[in-house]
């Protein structure tokens, strides 16, 4: 390779790779990668039974109403219920999914009972929020969805006398750029408190103490708070609702030592979100705390690994593959293709079990591109030399060799031959020789030309093999490389033409150039070798053996306008031909004295014709 043609392919490389990586640099692959990652790093695995979820399900609204409508004495009531047995028949916690502000209260008694109910077991945790409608950040947040979370915000807590008995944590969740959960705030910076505490830690860390155990480290988090959030389960309700703990229908030892989340669970209220754990259904918000909490037990999250560091792998892949698929072999660029696509796989499985995601697609989806356009730019390529060598040397050598040589197959350019049966024809000009000498070279140029144009149209016509031209004579065969129907017929007819086509053009060169020329032929059928014979690093595709040198003793010793044919092509041709038998009258060198010789006056029409080419 030049240094020039080095220098391009790597100018390409370089563009191709920075225009890829600027591609996923601007999220225009988010969506694709964000499908695919979900279903490579999200796997519902067992969800763990000290987790129940109750729901205030669409039979509990039908019953009491409304949720807004819910009253406080009714969530005390369950409180108590889930309390008031044995001393040791309690839940370890109780996380109530929702807001008890203290304004526009309508049930002050109500309020009374769920803060003495609270205050008696201190085993109740409930929700509170950031409040984002305090401030317009939207030209913000269309930059980075995630920026928000930066700020100190207003908060919206219970009212004053059950937050002083209970505990509470945030219930706010990212904002997604598709819409789809996968991301939970480990905190968020609000008035008052500082940082508050995500409603899944603080019930976890509340279990914790209640079962005497050391909570184990919450996700490392940038200043935001934010960390991916590997789901368990879709649902941790086993089919308990709200309505069905108030009348009593479950024994209060089924929520023994268990983590008690209590939600809505019903269409309509504006707490369900699909999930990447499962994009084509809702997820209620409550069983979304319920993965958290048990993610926090299991103390194992993933982390995304770093946006810039992996532009830089995307670009450098991208340049090398572009680099290599472009001139690189097909059989080998495939497996390249192939290395880099399915090892970058196993590689991010690899790193999925060291807790570290990667872009699953991003490599895959830009090696394959780069892939596909260039084994269609190969085959482009492939397809433009085919047909400039095609048109180049279609000149030279018979179409039917041609499509051999051009159709992939290892036998049609490798050196040997087959022995065939074969009819061979030569064709020459009689007083070539002197006419040379006494015409200008131009002209004689010209007349050799068009005698080789009119022997060439005859050959193809009758879909004969050009062999060669020998100065003023042409060598064609039949039967070779594809078997022929009717070969002899079609080479003695080719040499028929050829002497009638030879009186017109002989007239036209009397006219112009005041020469006359006729043509000499011979025509043999018998057995010869044919094939790619030559070197490696030259061949021709020819026939060689006694057949050839036979046929062209008899154009030698064919008169002007006159074909000599063996008994061999005479048998064969049968009554089709009109022939005069030359008997022995004409000696060919190596053949015996009782070699017959034919001249071939004209061949009568056969049933069916024969194809002739247009």
């Amino acid at each position: 390779m030049t240094e020039r043609k080095f220098f391009l392919r790597f100018v390409d490389a370089f563009l191709v790779g920075l225009l890829i990586t600027l591609t996923a640099w601007a999220g225009w692959l988010n969506e694709m990668d964000l499908r695919i990652s979900d279903k490579f790093f999200q796997k519902e695995s067992e969800r763990n039974p000290d987790i129940i979820v109750i729901g205030i399900d669409k039979v509990t609204l039908n019953k009491l109403g409304p949720n807004s409508s819910i009253r406080r004495r009714d969530m005390a009531k369950a409180i108590t219920y889930l309390n008031n047995h044995e001393p040791n028949v309690r839940p370890a916690v109780i996380g109530i999914d929702g807001l008890f502000t203290g304004e526009n209260s309508a049930d002050p008694e109500g309020d009374k009972l769920l803060v003495e109910a609270a205050a008696q077991y201190g085993n109740v945790v409930v929700g509170s929020e950031a409040d984002l409608d305090e401030e317009d950040d939207s030209s913000e947040e269309s930059e980075n969805l995630y920026a928000t979370w930066d700020k100190i915000w207003p908060w919206i807590g219970a009212f004053p006398e059950l937050d002083a008995v209970t505990d509470t944590g945030h219930i706010n969740a990212p904002n997604e750029p598709d819409g789809i959960a996968r991301h939970e705030l480990l905190f968020v910076k609000v008035e008052e408190r500082g940082r508050l505490y995500s409603f899944a830690r603080v019930i976890y860390e509340k279990w914790c103490r209640y079962k005497g155990i050391e909570p184990l480290p919450p996700p490392e988090t940038e200043s935001n708070g934010i960390f991916y959030l590997p789901f368990t389960a879709k649902s941790y309700s086993g089919g308990n609702n709200f309505l069905d703990l108030l009348e009593g229908k479950v024994s209060a030892e089924v929520y023994r030592d268990k983590i008690v989340l209590i939600g809505s669970y019903a269409p309509g209220m504006q707490d369900a979100f699909p999930t990447s754990l499962d994009r084509s259904d809702l997820t209620y918000g409550v069983d979304i705390h319920a993965n958290a909490i048990q993610a926090f037990q299991n103390g194992k999250f993933l982390y995304e690994a770093g946006q810039r560091e992996q532009l830089i792998i995307l670009f450098l892949v991208s340049c090398a593959a572009e680099f290599y698929f472009r001139r690189g072999k097909m059989k080998y660029i495939t497996g390249v293709w192939l290395i880099l696509s399915l090892g970058w796989l196993v590689l991010c499985e690899i790193f999925r079990r060291q807790g570290i995601m990667l872009h699953v697609l991003w490599i895959p989806l830009s090696v394959s591109v780069l892939f596909i356009l260039a084994v269609s730019t190969n085959y482009i390529l492939a397809r433009e030399e085919k047909e400039k060598v095609t048109k180049t040397f279609g000149r030279y050598v018979d179409p039917a060799v041609m499509s051999q040589l051009l159709d992939g197959s290892s036998k049609s350019i490798e050196l040997g031959g087959e022995l065939k049966n074969i009819a061979v024809l030569f064709v020459d000009i009689r007083g070539f020789t002197t006419m040379s000498e006494e015409l200008s070279p131009a002209t004689v140029v010209e007349i050799l030309n068009r005698y080789l144009t009119l022997t060439t149209t005859c050959i193809r016509r009758y879909h004969g093999t050009l062999d060669k031209f020998v100065g003023d004579c042409t060598m064609a065969f039949w039967n070779a490389p594809l078997p022929q129907e009717n070969s002899v017929e079609l080479a003695c007819r080719a040499a028929l033409d050829m002497i009638a086509g030879s009186k017109e053009l002989g007239a036209e060169l009397m006219e112009r150039y005041g020469r006359k020329i006729s043509f000499g032929v011979g025509v043999h059928w018998g057995s010869a070798v044919v094939g790619n014979i030559g070197t490696p690093f030259r061949m021709d595709y020819t026939a060689i053996g006694d057949t050839v040198n036979t046929a062209a003793r008899l154009e030698a010793n064919a008169g002007g306008g006159t074909i000599l044919i063996s008994r061999a092509v005479a048998d064969v041709l049968g009554s089709r031909a009109n022939v005069t038998s030359l008997g022995n009258s004409i000696k060919l060198k190596g053949k015996s004295e009782d070699f017959e010789i034919l001249r071939l006056n004209s061949l009568n029409e056969t049933e069916g014709g024969i194809t002739i080419e247009k």
